[in-house]
């Protein structure tokens, strides 16, 4: 269906160009806002153009939807779809930190069936495919097996006091590496309660799941992708044994976040 070669170097490549222009690297770089508190860089539309062009070409049929691209309908008539967010983590990005990456999904009928992350920053590279299981730079990956809530590691600035039983540990900008974290065994917990976008998740939650982590919104349901509303509403990513007691803990602040 898909030469994996081909798209592992155009997913390499992404993040080869993102590098070239990270600031860390002491680059000047143009930043302006998209939406106020929502930065946006030249590197975010270079990298976008680059993978829409590449990625087409390597499969015609398939959908797009991007961060950074116009959303287009047309998508939903498609078996397949490509989900990218060309730089997850772009106020890491711009201020020189490592906690961005390149995140490349492939959805069929509303499931990931390929999950990339490149995050040269940090020299790591992500994989994930359907039933075959997850790497990073080629290790396999299983996921935290924690058996109790209270410990967890959670990739957080900060707790709210109700959590103090919980332990924070690195929270890079990037959601979707903070997703992979608890693949790698790295966390144990990370949920968000708020409205957010398909692209952002899409293959960092098949990178979990592949690795052994429970995944679901915070109510405790599957996630489905590539819909007419690309946005999701919280999401859950934990050790499978505290999955249960992290969605009752969540429960009624999902509840009043959600109304």
């Amino acid at each position: 269906m898909i030469d994996h070669d081909r798209l592992h170097q155009i997913v390499a490549q992404a993040g080869a160009m993102a590098l070239a222009q990270w600031p860390g690297h002491s680059h000047a770089l143009k930043v302006w806002e998209k939406v106020p508190g929502s930065p946006v860089c030249e590197a975010d539309i270079a990298v976008d153009t680059f993978l829409k062009r590449e990625l087409g070409a390597l499969l015609p049929s398939a959908g797009w939807l991007s961060e950074e691209t116009v959303d287009h309908p047309e998508r939903l008539d498609k078996g397949l779809c490509w989900l990218v967010d060309p730089i997850d983590g772009t106020r890491d990005f711009v201020r020189g930190r490592s906690g961005w990456s390149v995140s490349v999904a492939l959805v069929s009928e509303g499931r990931p069936l390929f999950g990339i992350l490149s995050a040269p920053a940090r020299g790591e590279y992500w994989s994930a495919i359907a039933g075959q299981g997850a790497t990073r730079n080629r290790q396999k990956l299983i996921a935290s097996n924690r058996p109790r809530l209270p410990g967890s590691r959670v990739p957080a600035d900060s707790l709210a006091r109700v959590d103090s039983d919980l332990v924070t540990v690195d929270k890079p900008n990037s959601i979707a590496l903070r997703i992979a974290m608890v693949g790698a065994d790295e966390a144990d917990l990370l949920a968000t309660i708020r409205w957010g976008f398909e692209w952002d998740i899409a293959a960092a939650t098949l990178i979990a799941r592949e690795a052994g982590a429970a995944v679901s919104d915070v109510f405790g349901k599957p996630i489905s992708f590539n819909k007419r509303d690309p946005r999701a509403f919280g999401l859950l990513v934990t050790a499978p044994a505290i999955h249960a007691a992290a969605i009752e803990r969540l429960a009624d602040r999902a509840e009043k976040a959600w109304a």
